[in-house]
């Protein structure tokens, strides 16, 4: 859980897995882009450092982040990928805006997590102001990216160990 001691991109819990065998798909939100690009650039970089293969990742950019869940769905379908990671920026402003945004993306990526069976990754920042946003992609709290592409990598190997698991 992020706080404003807590850098993302030290990564906690167990080892991280190999990711040469597996293929991703990230969408970004092009709003924010100044935000949304660096949160993808940590993701494939992170992706890249535990092996995953430059042509097992797929990009693609959406308008903003309210749309994030149909270009997981649409990756999930046509993609061939074994995890989609959403990366996008919502900044609060003067209007419900921001809620009906967040609550709208947060539910639908949870959404297509249990229609898919596939791992779909929150990698959403939900910020009051630009300067959180830019301490959580790359400043003094790290690359959510980063964090986003390392909960896709277990989440991958998760299903696959399980899977293993139960044709044995």
């Amino acid at each position: 859980m992020a706080t404003s001691q807590k850098n993302l991109s030290v990564i906690e819990g167990s080892a991280i897995p190999s990711a040469a065998d597996m293929r991703f798909g990230i969408v970004v939100s092009e709003w924010n882009s100044e935000i949304t690009n660096a949160l993808s650039k940590g993701a494939y970089e992170t992706l890249m450092k535990y092996g995953a293969l430059k042509e097992n990742i797929v990009k693609v950019s959406v308008p903003g982040t309210f749309e994030l869940t149909l270009g997981a769905q649409l990756m999930a379908e046509n993609g061939d990928v074994d995890a989609v990671i959403c990366l996008g920026c919502v900044i609060q402003g003067e209007t419900p805006h921001f809620t009906f945004i967040c609550q709208g993306v947060s539910n639908g990526i949870t959404t297509l997590n249990m229609e898919y069976n596939m791992p779909i990754i929150f990698g959403v920042l939900t910020t009051n102001t630009m300067e959180q946003a830019q301490d959580r992609a790359g400043g003094k709290h790290g690359n959510k990216g980063d964090e986003a592409a390392v909960t896709a990598i277990k989440m991958v190997s998760l299903q696959q160990n399980l899977e293993e698991f139960a044709q044995v």
